[in-house]
Formats: C-alpha cells, structure tokens, sequence
C-alpha cells in the first residue's frame, strides 16, 4: 500500500547503487589466499627471471593474452602459449616486479578469477601498468593458473 501510495504521488525511492565493478566481496581469507598463492609464485619467478618457476603454477594448455595500447593510441592484441611467455623470461641485468592493486577474487567450486590493477616495474621504476585477469582452475586441492589476459599502457601509471 505505501508503495503504491508513493507512485501515486509521484514520489521515488533511492535505488540501490550497483556494486562497482572488481569489488565483490572476497570470499573467507584463507580461501582467498589459496587463489592468490600461485599468482604470486608467478610474480616471484618473474622477479627471479625463472621461466620454469612460472611453468610451475600454470595449466599447459591456457594462454596469454596481452590488450596493449601505446601512448598514440594505436592498439594491439597478442596470444601467447604458456610454453612461449615463459621462453621469453630470460635471466638479465633488470630488476623486475609486479604489484597487484586491490584483488578482487571470485570462486565458485573448482574454478577462480583474480581480476587486479597492476604496475609493472623494472629497476624500481614504473614501466607500465593496467589490469591483469587471471583464471584459475583447482585440480587434487592445488589452484593453478589457467589464463591470464592483460592490458597494458604506459601512461597514467602509478607505482601503487
């Protein structure tokens, strides 16, 4: 009756704002950590510049995908076999890091998503950012990396 009453008089309720893409809840801590786990291994090889460390923490048959847009505004997209990124890490003089930017993790069963702002750094310095998304997959109580799919500028970057 009150409802009908207000749309009578032409009065509104405030509607529920929706929630902001990336920001579900995460689910129980630990959960969470499990997923994140063989993401940072990941990074942890990328900083070590150890192909096989990353090998490790990833399902064979996924891949990468890369959204690049450079400074003028021309965009490409790259696919990547797993066996042809980690063949790219190679040993070097740079220092790499990876920082992920307020994870949002999803999980439903046997299956995961991380979806993240990131800053590539190399040698301390900001070399490029944008959003990295993972798929994960849980096989014998173990989360592997599936996919990941990431776009990447270089500028409006910020270290954090």
């Amino acid at each position: 009756m009150t409802l009908m009453l207000a749309l009578l008089l032409g009065l509104q309720t405030t509607p529920v704002a929706p929630i902001v893409k990336g920001t579900a809840l995460p689910p129980p801590g630990d959960e969470e950590a499990a997923v994140l786990a063989p993401i940072r291994a990941m990074f942890a090889g990328l900083a070590a510049r150890d192909g096989a460390a990353i090998a490790a923490q990833v399902r064979p048959e996924g891949h990468v995908a890369v959204a690049a847009e450079k400074p003028d505004g021309m965009r490409s997209l790259r696919h990547l076999s797993w066996s042809e990124f980690t063949g790219n890490i190679k040993p070097g003089p740079e220092k790499y890091e990876e920082r992920l930017l307020n994870p949002a993790v999803e999980i439903d069963g046997d299956i995961a998503m991380v979806w993240a702002n990131y800053s590539f750094l190399i040698d301390g310095k900001v070399h490029h950012c944008g959003v990295d998304h993972f798929d994960l997959v849980r096989e014998n109580g173990q989360w592997k990396v599936l996919n990941i799919t990431w776009s990447q500028r270089t500028t409006g970057c910020t270290a954090e």
